[in-house]
């Protein structure tokens, strides 16, 4: 197990340098210069030449991306005072922290992500289980049905609908907002509420489908019928030594979701206006903000990778049968 992580870490290191290389590259090849947008439209050579200083531009690329990985493991020095360790530097925008930022904007998408992975794993696991048990049924295709249905929608489309609908002109639900879990456990649920619920029509959809196939294709499994033969109840057969089997696929789909989600639900955050890390990636590239934009960018990746690495553990847990080599 200690090789096996050692190994994983040592390839998140290389694929987070890959990335981060990327966005850093790719970021100098659009026409537009933070230096000039800061100085204005009447600005001098002059200003323009301290402000790039001020910003850590006025060097080549390869000399910035070169600074700023040794910043994250040594800290690094700008005109606005020494940035400690792990720094990812200020922002191009308002010379905010980085790393403070995206601490700050954390909460948001973590609320977000586990609430609505809560609802739609549940949902999406108890549908397809009752699939399962009424294959072919009426009940069956009704499920196959609606999950076909909620996997063609989109949050852009069902989020304002459920908002016009049901939050302004019902006023059965209340409006989405973010509000901290510490200061008002209610609010914060309440505000959250919205997303959770049309996130899990989106991602329900999926597990509903997998979990359906899977257990399905458990029940034909030579230990299942040996269970069977034993005498057991259908019940323990079902969840016992099906159900068990058929997690392996949907833990990797989640875990790949829960990555995404963490590293910031884009069009989520855009939709109901929750100021997490997707929308902040966002107006960072609207803004040409590379420093907050790298920031995002390598907590994503080092979301999904984090992830990653425990689907492959939970691996072992849920089938003896695997061995991580």
């Amino acid at each position: 197990m200690i090789r096996f992580l050692l190994r994983r870490a040592a390839g998140a290191v290389v694929i987070l340098l890959i990335i981060s290389a990327v966005t850093f590259f790719l970021f100098y090849s659009i026409p537009r210069d933070p230096a000039r947008l800061a100085c204005g439209k009447t600005c001098d050579p002059e200003s323009l030449a301290m402000i790039r200083a001020s910003l850590g531009i006025d060097k080549p690329v390869p000399a910035q991306f070169w600074e700023y990985l040794s910043g994250i493991v040594t800290g690094r020095d700008f005109a606005t005072g020494h940035c400690p360790a792990p720094c990812l530097g200020y922002s191009f925008r308002d010379e905010s922290p980085v790393l403070q930022t995206i601490l700050d904007r954390m909460p948001t998408t973590a609320s977000l992500a586990v609430g609505g992975t809560v609802i739609f794993l549940v949902v999406g696991l108890t549908l397809g289980v009752i699939a399962a048990r009424n294959q072919g049924n009426l009940i069956d295709k009704g499920l196959s049905s609606l999950s076909l249905v909620m996997s063609s929608m989109q949050i852009y489309l069902v989020g304002p609908l459920v908002l016009a609908l049901f939050v302004y002109h019902l006023d059965i639900l209340p409006s989405p907002r973010y509000v901290e879990l510490t200061e008002d456990p209610l609010g914060w649920f309440q505000g959250l509420l919205v997303p959770w619920l049309v996130m899990s029509i989106i991602f329900t959809a999926a597990y509903t489908r997998m979990s359906r196939s899977t257990l399905i294709e458990q029940m034909q499994e030579d230990h299942v019928r040996t269970a069977r033969a034993k005498g057991m109840s259908e019940r323990t057969v079902l969840f016992r030594h099906a159900w068990r089997g058929s997690l392996i696929p949907i833990v990797t789909i989640l875990g790949v979701d829960m990555g995404s989600l963490f590293g910031g639900a884009m069009v989520t955050e855009f939709t109901f206006a929750l100021p997490g890390l997707g929308r902040l990636a966002v107006n960072s590239v609207i803004q040409t903000d590379l420093p907050m934009l790298m920031g995002v960018m390598l907590f994503a990746a080092a979301a999904i990778i984090l992830f990653n690495v425990l689907v492959d553990a939970v691996y072992a847990l849920i089938d003896p049968r695997i061995r991580l080599s």
